[in-house]
Order: structure tokens, then sequence, then C-alpha cells
């Protein structure tokens, strides 16, 4: 079962040329400074709505939504996402994740199911530990990137505008990461603190 803390009914802007409902999952382990959903880091049990809902929601959607992303917090470290996808793919929906990296075990298994993935690149890898808060970061981000990249599943990388990164050249070494070695998409988040 995820704990979810709250729903977006109806976007265009989550899953690339889809029309798609995102779920939020409680819980991250980083504790990126820039974070737009620090209401969603801790991940107690309260939720704003039940999956139970979000699925009765869902079963009306059918043939008006294309898609469902889970975003988070980081949906990956919720024990329930595998279900919960699995059970979306059989009613039908595109299923989309948002995520950091964090747990390159369980999305190891959970890319099968997947049909697009956005993965969050923080920083270079070697210099992760100053936005995340979290000691080896980088290596594990690594990891899950190389996943994303050998999957199959169609995808994109996105890094999130922190000054640190406008320095010393910081976002154009991720560019050339990203496009020229890796072969994939790009694209730049503007930063908004609330």
């Amino acid at each position: 079962m995820l704990t979810v803390g709250g729903v977006t009914p109806c976007t265009t802007i989550d899953y690339p040329d889809q029309l798609a409902a995102v779920v939020f999952c409680r819980g991250c382990p980083w504790q990126c400074s820039y974070c737009h959903n620090r209401h969603l880091l801790d991940s107690d049990d309260r939720e704003t709505v039940s999956w139970e809902e979000i699925l009765r929601f869902l079963e009306r959607r059918r043939g008006l939504l294309d898609a469902v992303v889970f975003s988070g917090g980081e949906p990956t470290q919720q024990d329930g996402i595998d279900h919960a996808i699995r059970t979306l793919r059989e009613m039908g929906f595109l299923v989309g994740l948002h995520t950091a990296g964090p747990y390159p075990g369980r999305l190891r298994t959970l890319l099968p199911h997947l049909d697009w993935v956005g993965m969050d690149i923080k920083a270079p890898f070697h210099e992760y530990e100053r936005i995340t808060g979290m000691p080896g970061s980088g290596e594990i981000a690594r990891e899950s990137a190389l996943l994303v990249r050998e999957s199959g599943v169609a995808h994109q990388f996105r890094t999130t505008l922190d000054p640190f990164l406008l320095q010393e050249e910081r976002i154009e070494s991720l560019r050339r990461m990203v496009e020229w070695e890796w072969g994939s998409k790009f694209l730049l988040q503007q930063l908004s603190y609330l």
C-alpha cells in the first residue's frame, strides 16, 4: 500500500506528450535544499488521499487520461510502488516515474514495468553530497542513471538550476555527460523556493 501525500488530477507537463495524473508519494532519504515538495520528505503514515480513492478516481478517468506518473518525495522508497505500477498498467494506463535514483535495487525491479522515467541528476556525481546532504549519494545516483540508460525505457534526465551548479561550469559538464556521452535528453528545471 502506498502512502500518498497528494495528487494532481490532470497535467500535460509531467509525462511527455501524454495527458497524465500525478501521484505524489511521501518520503525521501535526501535533503536537497531547493526541494519544492519538502512537505513530502517525511515518510510517516500521514496521507492526504488514500490509494483506494486514487484508484476510484482513475477508474472514472479511463479513456480520458493516458498516463499516471509517480512522483514525490521519492516513490521508490515505498514498498508498495511495484504493486501500484502493475495495477495501473492492468487498468490500461501508461506509467511514468519521477525519481532521483536513491534506491537502484528497487529501480532495477521497476524498470521493466515502466513506460517512461524522468530522473533528476542533482550535480556532478562526485559533488552530490553538497546537494543531497547524504554521503555516498553520488555513486548511488550514478548506478541508477546507468540502469535507466540501459533499460530501453523512454527517459529524460533533468537538473534543477541550483546556484551551486552555475559555478565552475558544472551545468555544462552535466549537459556534456548526459547529451554527448550518454546520448540522452537533458532538461533544466527552474529553481523555485517556496
